[in-house]
């Protein structure tokens, strides 16, 4: 005969719940509730087969490689409204089996590379209400095709990860509102098939870039009414700058007023969607100042100029007297305002510099002429007659070629004498 099977409170007894926590054994799972508890720091009697773990409303600061070890089973992590500000190494690395991790309301400033090793099946992380100011690319590698929800709302965040965020091939929801970001890539939702919410309101956004994946479904304001295969777009709060490169955001379809422009200062406080189509302009470049042609000693450096106005602002670039592109190398940089700086100029250099300046609307082009001097070389005895053929002084190679027998200190003083009379014959 076999031996009876133990009784659910057999069950729940054999399970450890920590002090002042509530336990719950829905068979198979089990869950441990924390809440409001005082927790300084993640309770080590915790049950290791636990699926549901909710740590909400504490004080917890440090989140610790052994406050997690060994809980495969764990299914959900809530640790929102702690005060976290650190994460150790590898804290989660155990959690093999988590779908959800919500950390939201801390204090965490930024999340590296290892914090998150180990989630390899999760789908929701929450970071929302914390301090970020950083998120290291590869932090969210071991997730990045299950992931398929990521709020990073109502943080410091100025850059983003954007390759990472691109390859979300499984995201649904994308929540990066109430931050400081000022650039999203052109094309960087262009392969989250099945992204159906992306909030980047109150940001600091001047402009939006088309991309593919909006013109592919539609987009709308609001997700009542809104049909399954569709994405909404939140982008309200931005301080937009209403030209010619938003003209593909206002031919979509929307059904609200809230987004306005900040600039131009004609278009400034206006409903984007109340501005007619052909109100979104830009303006072609204008070279306003190049530098004039600069003549420099070979080896010397020199900064070639040019500043160009327009809407939007121009990107300014150089074409060689070769014909070629001046990319950045050890001798050369091309800064952003439309400086080119040679540290070291050669004969290769000589001749005409184009600056190009261009925008949305168009481009324009001035040219800067380099005369480049070579070094003069001192003469030996195997190219005396070269080198004073191609000398700078007309005086030296007159009286060297009359004069081949004297040294250089006897014609450099006849050039003196000379200088003399000149002078003594224009005063008399």
């Amino acid at each position: 005969k076999s031996p009876p099977k133990p009784s659910l409170i057999t069950a729940v007894k054999a399970m450890m719940c920590p002090k002042r926590c509530m336990c719950q054994n829905l068979s198979p799972s089990f869950t441990i509730l924390c809440t409001k508890t005082g927790l300084l720091f993640v309770p080590p009697s915790i049950d290791r087969r636990t699926a549901e773990l909710r740590l909400m409303d504490n004080f917890i600061t440090t989140l610790r490689r052994k406050d997690f070890a060994n809980m495969t089973n764990l299914i959900h992590l809530t640790l929102s409204r702690n005060t976290i500000s650190q994460i150790m190494p590898y804290a989660f690395f155990d959690l093999k089996g988590l779908h959800a991790l919500h950390l939201d309301s801390n204090r965490l400033t930024c999340i590296n590379e290892d914090h998150f090793k180990g989630l390899i099946n999760l789908r929701h992380l929450i970071l929302s209400n914390n301090q970020l100011n950083f998120i290291s690319p590869g932090s969210l590698d071991d997730f990045i095709e299950t992931l398929e929800d990521l709020d990073l709302s109502y943080n410091n965040l100025v850059n983003i990860p954007w390759d990472t965020i691109g390859k979300l091939s499984n995201v649904n929801t994308v929540s990066l509102d109430h931050n400081l970001i000022e650039f999203v890539p052109e094309g960087i939702f262009s392969n989250l098939h099945k992204l159906a919410r992306l909030d980047m309101t109150s940001n600091k956004l001047k402009k939006i870039p088309p991309d593919p994946l909006f013109s592919r479904i539609p987009v709308y304001a609001k997700s009542k009414g809104s049909p399954l295969s569709s994405l909404v777009l939140s982008f309200g709060g931005n301080p937009l700058h209403c030209n010619c490169e938003l003209v593909w955001l206002r031919r979509l379809t929307r059904e609200d007023d809230l987004e306005t422009c900040a600039s131009p200062p004609e278009l400034m406080g206006k409903y984007f969607w109340s501005i007619k189509e052909q109100e979104f302009v830009c303006e072609p470049p204008m070279i306003t100042h190049r530098t004039p042609k600069l003549v420099v000693m070979e080896g010397q450096s020199v900064s070639l100029k040019c500043k160009a106005v327009g809407d939007p602002d121009p990107y300014v670039r150089w074409i060689s007297p070769e014909g070629k592109l001046v990319s950045n190398t050890s001798r050369t940089i091309s800064y952003e305002n439309g400086t080119l700086d040679i540290l070291t100029t050669t004969l290769t250099e000589k001749g005409t510099f184009t600056c190009i300046a261009s925008n949305a609307a168009g481009e324009s082009t001035a040219s800067v002429e380099l005369v480049v001097n070579p070094f003069p070389h001192l003469a030996n005895s195997t190219n005396c007659d070269k080198d004073a053929e191609s000398g700078p002084s007309d005086i030296l190679i007159s009286a060297k070629s009359s004069f081949p027998n004297e040294t250089k200190a006897q014609q450099e003083k006849k050039v003196v004498v000379a200088e003399i009379s000149k002078h003594f014959i224009d005063r008399n």
